[in-house]
């Protein structure tokens, strides 16, 4: 995100605010501020409690009306979530500013001050009131309401996705042991036919003792008619010559069964928080705008919000860019040229999401299909083409929810009208 301050306004803040530097850890803290002309209070500990968090205020209080300041900066870096009941305990507090650092940053900051890679925690908040008064700190947008659930539901959902897909390899592995021949017939273990073989008959012996006539009903009817006698036939006469291993099989086949039970209660728990997402998206008053773009889902729409927060607080797309940590650096020096890349400092899930949108976009008949063909045919890498569509896909979210508008076919030719 970009500073929250102009340059003049940092010059301005700087000369009436306390600055304090914050190294959060997850049981104690380590505080530390400064005054413009140098004056500070040593470094000092609190604890993650109301007790600790008062005394930092306190603390705080003091160094202002001893100074005569009238503000205080506040900076952490970027890390975790240990920091995000002390972050909700200063935002409002009328006299703070919030910010935070990158802890890239710090770390560079930390040799330049000793030429020492000496890292402590004296030194850590220290370093952070370095960074803040040369102004190089970022926004800190907070999500409240319908935006923080929102947060909170998407990161629970990418979580139970990503273990569903380990331990659905988990399950591949295991059917491999028994049935190799199992994902040649049938290609997805996890479809209805799939789950009710594995979980009823394991092993390739008590496929083949089903008989071809009744494995071909069960496979037709669990299949709604897709799987035939032909699937059936194959599938049974590779039971009878499977090269699977034979010993071992009954705890094999044990697990497999645990397996899918786990699975099937993951896709439960997913459906669940699908359900509130989109219970809370509705109390979104700009979720409308996003939802207009041809090819951005519910889940999609809700899952940006979260991650965002309030598009209105951003100053602009650039913001916006680094947010998800799409916006682009080279590194050239002299003749030498660099290549563009993007930063990947921002929020991952973000980006991640407008990565699956632009997928969406650029389908065949998507909004965005025509450009993406564009790009690739002047050469483009398809994955770097995509990465720019998600790009596109931002700014547009952004100028949708500014303007207050429903996404249109010609918007940038209407945008450039007005």
């Amino acid at each position: 995100m970009e500073p929250i301050f102009s340059v003049s306004q940092k010059a301005k803040i700087s000369n009436e605010s306390l600055m304090v530097g914050v190294d959060i850890a997850k049981k104690t803290n380590k505080g530390y501020c400064r005054t413009p002309d140098g004056q500070e209070v040593k470094p000092f500990n609190f604890d993650n409690n109301i007790p600790g968090f008062n005394n930092l205020w306190k603390t705080i209080q003091i160094a202002m009306e001893r100074y005569k300041l009238k503000g205080a900066i506040v900076g952490f870096e970027s890390s975790g979530s240990y920091g995000e009941p002390l972050q909700h305990f200063l935002k409002d507090k009328a006299q703070v500013h919030l910010v935070q650092v990158n802890p890239m940053h710090t770390k560079r900051v930390k040799e330049l001050n000793d030429n020492s890679p000496n890292k402590s925690d004296k030194k850590d908040p220290r370093v952070i009131v370095d960074i803040i008064q040369l102004g190089h700190f970022l926004s800190c947008t907070l999500p409240e309401g319908a935006a923080a659930e929102l947060r909170n539901l998407s990161h629970e959902r990418d979580f139970q996705m990503n273990l569903h897909t380990q331990i659905s390899n988990r399950l591949h592995w295991l059917v491999y042991r028994v049935f190799p021949e199992f994902t040649q017939v049938i290609n997805d273990p996890l479809c209805q036919t799939g789950r009710y073989l594995l979980r009823e008959y394991s092993t390739t012996g008590q496929i083949a003792a089903l008989g071809l006539e009744r494995l071909t009903r069960i496979m037709k009817e669990k299949s709604r008619g897709q799987l035939g006698p032909g699937h059936a036939l194959r599938l049974w006469e590779a039971a009878k010559n499977s090269v699977g291993i034979k010993v071992g099989l009954e705890s094999i086949c044990g697990e497999i069964r645990r397996v899918l039970q786990q699975i099937e209660q993951i896709e439960e728990t997913i459906q669940e928080i699908e359900a509130q997402m989109l219970k809370w998206l509705g109390e979104v008053p700009y979720s409308p705008r996003l939802l207009s773009i041809p090819g951005v889902k519910l889940i999609t729409a809700a899952g940006i919000i979260g991650e965002v927060a309030d598009f209105n607080k951003f100053s602009g797309p650039k913001a916006l860019m680094k947010l998800a940590g799409l916006n682009l650096y080279e590194i050239s020096s002299g003749n030498y040229q660099g290549e563009r890349h993007i930063s990947k400092r921002g929020r991952p899930l973000l980006r991640k999401l407008l990565y699956f949108a632009a997928l969406n976009a650029t389908k065949r008949g998507g909004i965005m299909y025509q450009k993406y063909q564009e790009m690739i045919g002047r050469g483009m890498k398809k994955l770097k083409a995509q990465i720019a569509i998600s790009r596109k896909l931002l700014r547009l979210m952004y100028a949708l929810v500014r303007d207050n508008r429903d996404y249109t076919h010609n918007y940038s030719e209407l945008r450039k009208a007005a």
